[in-house]
């Protein structure tokens, strides 16, 4: 991977290797319930305790005010062990002389859990006197939390600092994944963006209509756009005060020869539930009681077709309030035509954002696009083109 160091840089033996990993898993009754993140770490823990370093891995859970128990990292750690078949050690503290004495005693292979970094004020703060604390611990850092890495904390931005720093394998496939999306992408490309407003995404819009070829625009969202070009949208979600932020974004799309694609129908219901009573309208007949939960059968066919189009397709939000049937099938029929099309080798397709794993797992094609992130917040401002503080630390200067 070209611009920044990996594994393939450095030999770990013997080395204590700092491993900043995301170890945020659903908890139930103290278990973990959901060993998916897990299970995405453990290809670069294996790798360097088989390579013989002395693994050490760093983490945040949850938002604790200081040290407190029900946010431990010692139920995770426990999990991690039956996940790459290996003993996972413990130690109560991540910095100070348990800290210290826990590193001490590994030998070359074995790997080390450290409690939550967060008990600690100074991780959030990235106090050097903290990330010095930390660095005593390790010869050289490896950062494979790329959904921390929009957050410029000790463990995640601070170390790169004072040590040196690699991109772990989880990471590294992020990284490339992204790449191929946006920074040097293949064209056509086409991005979907949908959620239910406008306002959490216009930073997400306006650097997108100056990369992509075509935008296609759903959910709630759309909503905000049609309006502003005088579409009646009845009793539905709707930003009427971003009307003008929504003409501006045509505006320049319309310079960047970005195609801007809006629903022209829509599935209507007069109440927010599943099963809810429901019919599809033209744009020019959406009735004033009504609510857009979905883009309609002839916005679905305008969709496939862009994705037909494409030789690239980056997917953040989706098309309707799929959590409620029958309001998922925008989303699921796009995605399941994205999909196929990613399957026989017409499309590079990446994901990412919450809601959008749900939506394609939904779809039951979670597996078949080229990349599916399930990193929040650090994928959507990676989209918005702001840099992510824990992967420029990683850059080859």
């Amino acid at each position: 991977m070209s611009g920044f160091r990996t594994l393939d840089d450095v030999d770990v033996k013997g080395k204590r290797v700092l491993l900043r990993v995301d170890l945020n898993v659903p908890m139930d009754n103290g278990r973990v319930s959901d060993t998916t993140r897990l299970q995405r770490i453990a290809k670069t823990i294996i790798e360097l305790s088989e390579a013989g370093g002395k693994v050490i891995i760093l983490a945040h859970f949850g938002r604790p005010k200081g040290p407190d128990p029900k946010d431990s990292l010692k139920p995770v750690a426990t999990a991690l062990g039956y996940v790459v078949k290996h003993h996972v050690e413990f130690a109560p503290d991540c910095v100070g002389p348990i800290a210290e004495q826990a590193v001490a005693g590994l030998k070359n292979g074995e790997i080390l859990c450290l409690e939550n970094t967060r008990f600690h004020p100074g991780e959030e703060k990235n106090d050097p006197a903290f990330v010095a604390q930390l660095a005593k611990l390790g010869d050289i850092w490896v950062n494979d939390a790329f959904s921390c890495a929009h957050r410029a904390h000790a463990s995640t931005e601070g170390l790169g600092r004072v040590l040196p720093g690699y991109a772990g394998r989880t990471m590294e496939a992020e990284l490339d994944a992204l790449g191929k999306a946006l920074e040097e992408p293949v064209h056509p490309v086409i991005a979907i963006v949908g959620g239910s407003k406008v306002s959490t995404k216009i930073d997400l819009l306006e650097n997108l209509v100056g990369k992509v070829d075509a935008l296609v625009i759903g959910g709630g969202m759309a909503n905000t756009f049609l309006h502003a070009q005088g579409v009646d949208v009845g009793n539905s979600l709707c930003e009427k005060d971003l009307a003008t932020t929504a003409l501006r974004i045509l505006v320049k799309a319309n310079s960047t020869n970005c195609a801007i694609i809006l629903p022209v129908d829509a599935v209507v219901a007069e109440k927010f539930e599943a099963n809810a009573p429901s019919h599809a309208y033209g744009l020019d007949a959406i009735p004033a009681n009504g609510m857009i939960l979905d883009v309609g059968p002839q916005s679905i066919k305008r969709i496939d077709a862009a994705i037909d189009d494409a030789a690239t397709l980056v997917w953040n939000g989706p098309l309707g309030a799929f959590e409620m049937s029958p309001f998922d099938r925008g989303t699921v029929q796009a995605a399941k035509y994205a999909a196929a099309r990613t399957k026989a080798g017409k499309l590079v397709s990446v994901a990412g954002g919450g809601d959008t794993v749900a939506a394609l797992n939904h779809a039951g094609v979670g597996r078949d696009f080229t990349y599916v992130s399930t990193a929040g917040g650090a994928f959507l401002e990676w989209m918005e083109g702001k840099p992510l503080p824990g992967v420029e630390v990683l850059r080859v200067r």
